[in-house]
């Protein structure tokens, strides 16, 4: 998948010589947590929640209300911003963007196209969802796993085991994390069935194959975070 599917579009930019009054106002009318900074339209650093608080003057300061925010309206986002950020191409893979932030800790990346200009910004939230795309995570409540052999034609056996006895697969992923050579193991998403049916295909399919694991859960209907 790429990244161009993914990023959100026509983000917020601020220029470097914002204040950090007003790009703290920016995040929260639009509840963001980072903003590419530019000059003259090209990123030249990013700006975080985190930069803000930190470079904020403590709760604890002797100065009063009017003296606070003046140094709040002279301070300017260039003089705390992380300069030269990592950047993406639209055309990279959300994968790559997944690792990037992973490595270096990092909940999100500005998009830039040849010239600089930022196009686009992609999150930790959006790798999120592109994870719960492909496992179709919201569209099969039942999930198999598998203990198998890493060799050709294994895969191809249990997928065909599983259509035989009326299962409708959804997604197909396969992981050797903490497995060892010659073994991985595979995660399968079906279409709901009734659960008699569900224990009749995991019975002929505990014959021939290992299964580490049968869940059936609904997360079309999940707990929301209070307001």
């Amino acid at each position: 998948m790429l990244v161009k599917e993914w990023m959100a579009n026509e983000p917020i930019v601020v220029d470097e010589n914002t204040s950090i009054m007003k790009a703290t106002q920016i995040m929260k009318e639009n509840n963001i947590r980072r903003i590419p900074v530019v000059r003259d339209g090209r990123l030249i650093g990013i700006i975080s929640d985190r930069d803000i608080k930190e470079a904020a003057p403590s709760k604890a300061t002797s100065l009063d209300v009017h003296e606070l925010y003046y140094l709040l309206s002279e301070i300017k986002i260039k003089d705390i911003m992380t300069p030269d950020p990592i950047t993406l191409r639209e055309n990279d893979s959300v994968e790559k963007a997944a690792v990037i932030m992973l490595e270096n800790r990092i909940s999100g990346m500005p998009i830039v196209d040849d010239d600089n200009h930022v196009i686009g910004i992609i999150t930790e939230t959006d790798v999120f969802k592109v994870m719960v795309s492909i496992t179709g995570a919201y569209r099969s409540p039942i999930q198999l796993a598998f203990d198998m052999e890493d060799r050709p034609g294994s895969l191809n056996k249990l997928l065909n085991a599983i259509r035989e006895q009326g299962g409708r697969i959804v997604s197909v992923l396969t992981s050797h994390e903490h497995m060892p050579v010659g073994r991985r193991e595979v995660y399968i998403r079906l279409k709901d069935m009734p659960d008699e049916e569900l224990d009749k295909l995991v019975d002929s399919l505990k014959k021939d194959f290992k299964v580490l694991f049968v869940i059936k859960e609904d997360l079309s209907n999940i707990p929301k975070k209070r307001a």
